[in-house]
């Protein structure tokens, strides 16, 4: 029997607003438990909720992200539940109409498009957190409140790799957005996974259990195979998979039983009375969707016209920052495109990790990145010197026509004057011309080498070895054959 797996996936996305959803506690990370606190945040008595804007123009730039339907008027509800991170009882939510609805990701999968569609998005507040020690549960509060998107997907992956790519791409949209730091390890983006199995061709569900505490992308990947595999045993064996809330133990590689779910819990939602149905102005709507950043896909499409491959594209979106950077030096007028990604994504990138820097801490501009990639463009230095002066630059921030100037290396690019330099090593070396004529191909390097030597590195090495070729023919060939 085949079994073919069924993988839905709601995802939580704190937003980096600077105050919370319903209150003007500052949002942080990091700061002393319980000192981002006003007494909404603890639901003190009398208290009311006034909603952010911000949040809801981050809501509006991820629903049009995802190609989704935008509601016009915002209405909010409360989920009712007693737990102890919740103060107030209920958490205020979107059940009923949410701010986006029918939307759609596109994902790559073996280098051909799958589309994952979106259910819907709503916002809603955080709830605090809780530290669990050996005989006491400690409770947080900095957190509740905090704005939150929550993003559910409708049934449509069927792998571990879909699972795994889909929440990499909400991740880039809402950084590249802006709107979030995107952060797993910190709980800025955290993710809930149903797997369930149903016999291949079948469009009935299976039973399904629910994956948590998920805090990498690759850990998503990881806990999806193992809980197909993991059930399918149970259900070739002749059982049946029960209905239950695991988690993903990294250790141990596998998922692991937190709880059963006997039955759904009745959160007894109903229209939040303190806060009126807010009506969203069809201007402000535009001006948020509007002022949003550039998207990926887009950096995707620009990056493939400049004539990166793929994996130089996405090397490059990993970091949002190295993305704009790259694209601020393109528009300075940079003449190539790959000499510029090889500088950026291997040399000063490995400056800026060996050294635990950020671009931001670069002491040169982007103006003397552009200059010295068009200096190694127009063939006024080599490889080698162009090193060299980058290394300069990321150690004093000099100016790189300043440096070449100052160590002399201008490149000879005349085309006499190499061939005079030429002509002299081929004098000098009839030994190795004989070589490649008889086939010893490792004598090219070395003559081009002769020819950089007595020009003191400054010879256009491509242009000495055109035109010793030109006088010494193709390997293997006597001269006059």
């Amino acid at each position: 029997m085949e079994f073919e797996p069924v993988i839905g996936i709601e995802i939580h996305v704190e937003f980096k607003t600077k105050s919370k959803m319903f209150s003007s506690a500052p949002v942080t990370f990091g700061a002393s438990p319980n000192s981002e606190t006003v007494p909404f945040d603890l639901a003190m008595p009398g208290c009311m909720p006034v909603v952010n804007k911000e949040a809801v123009v981050y809501g509006i730039r991820v629903c049009e992200a995802m190609h989704m339907k935008i509601a016009r008027t915002l209405y909010f509800d409360r989920k009712n539940y007693f737990y102890p991170d919740l103060p107030k009882g209920f958490q205020i939510t979107q059940q009923f109409d949410p701010i986006g609805r029918d939307g759609y990701i596109e994902i790559q999968i073996d280098h051909k498009p799958v589309r994952i569609r979106v259910n819907n998005a709503h916002l809603e507040e955080d709830t605090a957190k809780q530290i669990h020690l050996a005989d006491i549960s400690l409770l947080n509060f900095n957190r509740a409140g905090t704005p939150l998107i929550e993003i559910v997907s409708e049934p449509d992956m069927h792998s571990g790799e879909e699972a795994m790519k889909y929440v990499e791409a909400i991740r880039e949209i809402v950084t590249y957005l802006g709107v979030s730091d995107g952060k797993m390890e910190n709980g800025s983006l955290r993710c809930d996974i149903n797997v369930s199995l149903r016999e291949k061709g079948s469009t009935k569900l299976g039973t399904k259990t629910e994956c948590k505490n998920l805090n990498t992308i690759q850990n998503i990947r990881a806990a999806v195979d193992y809980e197909v595999k993991r059930q399918s045993e149970i259900l070739l064996s002749g059982g049946k998979v029960e209905q239950e809330t695991r988690r993903y133990d990294e250790a141990e590689k596998k998922t692991v039983l937190m709880r059963k779910k006997t039955n759904a819990i009745d959160y007894k939602y109903f229209r939040e009375p303190n806060i009126v149905p807010i009506d969203l102005d069809e201007g402000f709507i535009y001006d948020a969707i509007h002022s949003m950043n550039k998207l990926p896909n887009a950096y995707r499409e620009d990056l493939t016209k400049l004539g990166l491959d793929d994996y130089e594209i996405e090397e490059l979106l990993k970091d949002r920052d190295f993305v704009t950077y790259y694209e601020d030096c393109i528009t300075l007028g940079v003449k190539n495109p790959t000499t510029l990604w090889n500088f950026l994504m291997v040399d000063i990138l490995g400056y800026l990790n060996k050294n635990s820097l950020s671009l931001k801490d670069l002491k040169f501009t982007k103006e003397n990145l552009a200059s010295l990639v068009n200096l190694l463009s127009d063939g006024k230095i080599n490889s080698k010197q162009a090193k060299e002066v980058l290394s300069v630059m990321l150690e004093k921030g000099s100016d790189p026509l300043s440096v070449v100037k100052e160590k002399g290396m201008e490149q000879i690019s005349d085309t006499g004057a190499i061939e005079t330099l030429v002509e002299g090593v081929l004098a000098d070396n009839a030994p190795t011309i004989a070589d490649w004529q008889r086939g010893k191909d490792h004598a090219l390097g070395y003559l081009v080498g002769q020819v950089m030597k007595r020009s003191k590195g400054k010879a256009n090495p491509s242009l000495a070895k055109e035109l010793i070729l030109k006088k010494i023919g193709p390997c293997g060939a006597k001269k006059g054959q």
